[in-house]
């Protein structure tokens, strides 16, 4: 079972909802009825000026968002170098988490930014690991490299079996898959185009060997 991770009581909540441009930081400071809403800029003087803003309140603080590509690594390094708790949201969490609250799929930044403060209120987030700081920033980038190529690979055989074969070589439909013929894809540079099926002339009646030179 996952341990969940304790919030204390004074700590200072902070929800950043991570987009390309401009993130939307809602603060929840304790003993006070109002939260304190933010736009900050993916630029590093609007990530110093968050990283004062934060430090002003002289209470611990706990950051919570959910990982959106790459866009969320800068801020995240620059939270967790100045000595910032930073947990992570689940996308599916988040979404579920979304749709029971507000009873519908309708979303935007400063709802999604609201409903990661409800989570981190509650304790429903994860701890974040930074990459660069772990040391397996470059396994990790081999291994989403390693997956991009697959799902490629995997989709291009896809296409190939369902819609280039069936239309020009439906033959090797009774040796796909098996073992002792291997897979169709690795046949493919072989096997001639339409085109020159059709431009194919007959076969000469001549004998090997012979040709006007030899007469």
């Amino acid at each position: 079972m996952t341990n969940r991770q304790p919030i204390p009581t004074d700590a200072l909540l902070v929800a950043i909802d991570i987009a390309k441009v401009r993130n939307e930081v809602p603060i929840e400071a304790p003993n006070h009825k109002r939260r304190r809403r933010l736009s900050v800029l993916n630029t590093r003087a609007e990530h110093d000026r968050l990283i004062e803003t934060l430090r002003a309140y002289g209470k611990p603080v706990i950051c919570a968002f959910e990982a959106a590509g790459n866009y969320h690594r800068p801020i995240a390094w620059r939270l967790i170098e100045a000595g910032f708790d930073v947990r992570l949201v689940s996308s599916m969490a988040l979404a579920r988490t979304r749709e029971a609250l507000h009873n519908g799929w309708d979303k935007n930044d400063p709802r999604d930014a609201q409903v990661i403060l409800h989570m981190l209120r509650i304790g429903a987030t994860q701890r974040y690991h930074d990459p660069l700081r772990a040391g397996i920033n470059d396994v990790q980038e081999l291994s989403k490299t390693h997956e991009a190529i697959a799902k490629a690979k995997t989709e291009i055989q896809h296409r190939i079996l369902t819609h280039y074969l069936p239309l020009y070589f439906p033959e090797i439909e009774r040796f796909r898959g098996n073992a002792a013929t291997g897979s169709s894809p690795s046949l493919m540079p072989f096997q001639p185009r339409r085109a020159s099926r059709l431009c194919r002339r007959k076969p000469s009646s001549k004998p090997l060997g012979t040709s006007s030179v030899a007469r």
